[in-house]
């Protein structure tokens, strides 16, 4: 796989993953504790499975995997609005 894809999986992957955050703790401010655990428990072993798969196929793969996770953080801040 390029260089390219790497970078757009991690960016598909950081929005899919924040806007779970976001999620989360709208489920938790409703008093769903338990559906926000189980949110937050399958958020984090997607994006670890993720970057585990792109470990794989080296560190320049998990590098630029985990910057295109960090670069969709401020888009999906921005899309709702919350102080970072």
């Amino acid at each position: 796989m390029s260089a390219a894809l790497y970078l757009l999986a991690g960016f598909a992957a950081g929005l899919l993953y924040f806007y779970a955050v976001w999620r989360s703790a709208n489920l938790f401010a409703a008093g769903g504790a338990w559906a926000a655990a189980g949110l937050t428990l399958a958020r984090i072993g997607l994006l670890g499975g993720a970057l585990a798969l792109a470990s794989r196929h080296g560190a320049l793969a998990l590098l630029l995997m985990a910057l295109g996770v960090l670069a969709a953080r401020p888009l999906v801040l921005r899309r709702y609005k919350v102080a970072a």
